[in-house]
């Protein structure tokens, strides 16, 4: 007897995704495990796999379809493992003879589940990022914190019913957990949110656009998830965090031809000594001195957290949009060996091949944009971190020195931070002490 294959819970956070592609037919014969599709949600691609193994009897989403947590993706034949040849030990799960066909009285595929409007990513997130990738639409936005949230499975299958981000809700239970009035509070709370307030992860409303068409051709493309998490994330934190952005210029001439100098060695371990290498070192450097910086306000609790753990985000560029891996526990890692982590996280964020572990739970962003051009910009915080550093392409000016002007490359920094949690004065004494790290490298052993 056939069973019913749903889309099961993939991570936290994680409530939807898009079909990339169906990697099994009707009539196949799969192995336990086995891939049935790929999905894309807002932070990577990954692979859903069959529960048991079995005989594929029908499929019922395509490529391109959005789909949720809980939606039936295709039925499965538990019994065909036994009626018909097992899958060769070691195999793929393909079946050692052909796939006998579906039977006639399997279920026609159902349709699709509704679209919604102009979906289809960043990036894409992406979600998504400055700037930095956002968090799938369930998440409110939000990039899920390195912790899990301390809730039952059935207070996890109430706020999922009810539409309420688990991520969103204060625990009044022992040791924070969430209870099930918890929930059921911040449901209440929502629907007691001013009219016309989008709920968490969805599209912001706009007003409707003119017929474009009445003055020439036009082509419209679906957002990707990445893309549409983004939108909904940032419009979020445009509109609810008070951000400022304040700049400087550090002199990075000695820098340069320090990189310059040691790169070789670098590579000799694997890595490529970049400057946003050495950016993340300095930062998990500067968190520590400001620990308002790898912080996160809670406003429902009128608390502060302090994170105890410095994991930088990196901004990359992607075909389908701005996703951002993390390098884990910075402040521990040498040059070298952030160089090789940043290489291998960009190198699979730009072949998707991330895992949605590595994009979540970082406590400050970094996105260069200095290998493009540009002098300075004003990123968007990747809430719910406080604070995100821009940089921008380094270049050859005068400066005066010694009285007389001389020749210095100079790299443009732009830090935008959260005002509820840090003050101007404090917000330019940490751009002052990267600037500062840049020029005088020693200062990292000093106070770093």
């Amino acid at each position: 007897m056939a069973i019913d294959v749903k889309l099961p819970e993939l991570g936290e956070n994680i409530a939807a995704g898009d079909v990339a592609a169906v990697l099994v037919s009707p009539g196949e014969q799969v192995a336990k495990d086995a891939p049935l599709l790929e999905l894309e949600t807002d932070k990577a691609v990954v692979e859903v796999p069959a529960p048991e193994a079995g005989v594929v009897t029908a499929i019922h989403v395509q490529a391109g379809d959005t789909i949720n947590v809980g939606d039936t993706i295709a039925s499965l034949d538990p019994a065909g493992q036994e009626n018909g040849a097992g899958p060769e030990p070691g195999g793929s799960g393909k079946p050692a003879a052909p796939p006998a066909p579906a039977p006639e009285s399997a279920a026609p595929p159902a349709p699709p589940p509704d679209r919604e409007a102009g979906a289809a990513s960043q990036p894409v997130q992406p979600q998504p990022a400055a700037h930095p990738a956002p968090p799938a639409p369930a998440a409110a936005g939000e990039p899920a914190g390195a912790r899990p949230v301390p809730a039952t499975p059935a207070v996890r299958r109430l706020a999922r019913e009810i539409g309420v981000d688990i991520d969103a809700v204060s625990g009044t239970g022992p040791g924070g957990r969430i209870l099930l009035d918890d929930v059921k509070a911040t449901a209440k709370r929502l629907l007691q949110a001013p009219a016309g307030a989008p709920p968490a992860g969805a599209l912001p409303a706009a007003p409707p656009l003119p017929d474009f068409a009445q003055w020439g051709p036009i082509e419209r493309t679906a957002l990707n998830a990445v893309r549409r998490a983004s939108a909904a994330h940032l419009t979020a934190v445009w509109q609810t965090v008070p951000a400022v952005t304040q700049q400087d210029k550090a002199d990075v001439t000695e820098l340069e031809r320090l990189r310059k100098h040691y790169g070789p060695r670098a590579e000799a371990a694997g890595g490529k000594l970049t400057l946003t290498a050495i950016l993340v070192k300095v930062a998990a450097a500067a968190l520590k001195v400001f620990p308002q910086f790898n912080a996160s306000i809670d406003l429902p609790r009128a608390e502060v957290v302090y994170k105890r753990y410095y994991h930088v985000g990196i901004a990359v560029d992607t075909e389908r949009g701005l996703l951002v891996p993390v390098i884990r526990d910075a402040d521990q890692l040498n040059i070298i060996a952030i160089a090789r982590a940043l290489g291998d996280l960009s190198a699979r964020a730009r072949a998707r091949k991330l895992t949605l572990a590595e994009m979540q739970g970082g406590t400050f962003t970094i996105s260069n944009l200095g290998g493009i051009g540009g002098s300075h910009f004003t990123p968007i915080i990747n809430a719910p971190e406080a604070a995100i550093l821009g940089v921008s392409r380094a270049a050859w000016e005068p400066v005066w020195q010694d009285g007389a002007f001389v020749p210095r490359l100079r790299l443009p920094l732009s830090l935008a931070y959260d005002h509820r949690l840090i003050d101007g004065a404090d917000g330019i004494r940490f751009l002052r002490w990267v600037v500062e790290a840049l020029e005088q490298p020693l200062l990292l052993a000093l106070e770093g």
